[in-house]
């Protein structure tokens, strides 16, 4: 059986608004293997955008454990949480998240930066990256002046430069044309398919839901279906 990468143990999330309580996640146990290529699908409001950030550490469940390579993260706080996020998992968003400022190598190495790599090896690392998804030649230019598509490329790019075991992605297309989703999904399934990167991805367009090999189905806060596409 292929290695489990992260493993969520009877995951709830609850949100207390001002007169009552929203149950975002309701009793989730999965996992996720090495070499998977996850779609996360569902409608608005269903959980999919919290399951990704409980995966991902971003938030931490009210009930249940989030396993990652065999560590209980409910038994880690603070610092070490980020540390273990900053070395483990690599995020692409929607809204790409690159700071405008800097330029685009930057942008990629400032993760490795955070969790203390030599900024030496970390930008032969991105050169190597930033060429593989095609956007070497903007390597000086600054996140603000690319084009979406552009900057989900640094954004992939700069996912990558930990050298993660699994990428998270919250509706990567979600702020591009249908040409540009297509060929980001198309970077992100080669990445996959020639390097190993294991990839899980919330998008709300069953077009682009339908690159996923896995594809898991949420409604109110549970899966509702889990299935693998031949």
């Amino acid at each position: 059986m292929k290695n489990c990468l992260i493993e969520l143990q009877h995951v709830t999330k609850r949100y207390k608004g001002y007169e009552s309580e929203v149950v975002a996640l309701d009793d989730i146990s999965l996992r996720i293997f090495a070499g998977e290529f996850v779609a996360i699908t569902g409608p608005s409001g269903s959980g999919k955008s919290t399951l990704l950030h409980c995966m991902g550490l971003l938030d931490r469940p009210t009930e249940g454990k989030i396993i990652i390579e065999g560590k209980d993260t409910s038994k880690i706080t603070g610092k070490d949480i980020a540390l273990l996020r900053g070395k483990k998992i690599g995020f692409v968003f929607q809204s790409y998240n690159l700071i405008p400022r800097l330029t685009v190598m930057e942008n990629v190495i400032l993760p490795g930066l955070i969790i203390g790599k030599r900024r030496e090896y970390l930008e032969k690392r991105a050169r190597k990256l930033l060429k593989e998804v095609g956007i070497l030649h903007r390597i000086n230019h600054r996140g603000a002046h690319l084009s979406g598509g552009e900057q989900q490329r640094v954004a992939i790019a700069r996912a990558l430069i930990n050298e993660p075991i699994i990428i998270l992605a919250d509706e990567p297309t979600g702020a591009l044309d249908s040409e540009s989703s297509r060929e980001i999904m198309d970077l992100l399934l080669e990445m996959n398919r020639n390097k190993g990167v294991t990839v899980v991805f919330v998008s709300h367009d069953p077009v682009v839901a339908r690159y996923g090999r896995r594809r898991l189905e949420m409604k109110d806060g549970a899966i509702v279906e889990d299935r693998k596409i031949k």
